[in-house]
């Protein structure tokens, strides 16, 4: 039986129309799976990517002379390298010889913290600098870690250091990053807080928010000029 050919034409054209309407379905499905595949997988993507968000280090909250103690219990590390200036001690006068500086704690130092102990130094006689004493190649020295005045502590050891091992808290990073740090090296890719581990306190260049910006590093002498970007290092040259 022959088909009318004005009918043969509509019904080519509804064919098509229902062939054109079901493959946008079928890239509609695909392209929904596909954004929820995502929305599944960026949670997991986020927390690798801020997983240093996620480390509470453990602190000491000290409040007096006896509860600093605690800082002798177990080994610190430095967490602002080149940041803090510490001093020859006598420890059979309990003096601390403020007048000459014997150096700079570095970069996650590795400290045995032996006692604390109270001095008063020459520039603030009122007020009682609290000193955290430790020993390098068998040499006596103190750091300040607080103050007293009038029987008010005010202790902030807990911002100098660490009490437990930064590897261990850290422990997600990758073993190369870990490997520059200890080295006190710079490499591409690495964060901010990882290029302060390595290097120490760095100075802003300009204005930039953490982690997309321009920071200077002294560096114990060897001074060096990082750019962030998104976070990583994008570019590491010489300083001046």
């Amino acid at each position: 039986m022959a088909i009318d050919p004005e009918l043969r034409k509509k019904l080519q054209i509804f064919l098509v129309a229902a062939i054109v309407l079901a493959g946008g379905r079928a890239a509609y499905i695909v392209y929904d799976r596909y954004e929820e595949r995502k929305e599944d997988e960026r949670p997991k993507q986020e927390k690798a990517l801020n997983a240093d968000y996620y480390v509470t280090p453990r602190k000491l909250r000290p409040y007096d002379l006896k509860s600093a103690r605690e800082l002798t219990k177990q080994p610190v590390w430095v967490k602002v390298g080149y940041g803090n200036t510490y001093y020859p001690y006598d420890v059979a006068r309990h003096k601390a010889e403020f007048g000459r500086e014997a150096g700079t704690l570095g970069p996650l130092q590795k400290l045995q913290i032996q006692d604390v102990v109270r001095d008063v130094a020459p520039l603030a006689p009122g007020v009682k600098q609290i000193l955290a004493r430790f020993e390098i190649e068998g040499k006596a020295y103190v750091v300040p870690i607080g103050v007293e005045n009038g029987g008010d502590y005010k202790i902030y050891s807990d911002d100098m250091f660490f009490v437990q091992d930064p590897h261990e808290l850290y422990q997600h990073w990758s073993a190369e990053v870990w490997k520059a740090i200890d080295g006190h090296e710079v490499r591409p890719g690495m964060s901010e807080l990882q290029v302060g581990f390595a290097l120490g306190l760095g100075a802003a260049e300009g204005a930039g928010e953490y982690g997309s910006r321009t920071l200077h590093y002294a560096n114990g002498g060897k001074p060096v000029r990082v750019t962030f970007r998104n976070d990583e290092a994008v570019e590491i040259v010489p300083g001046s």
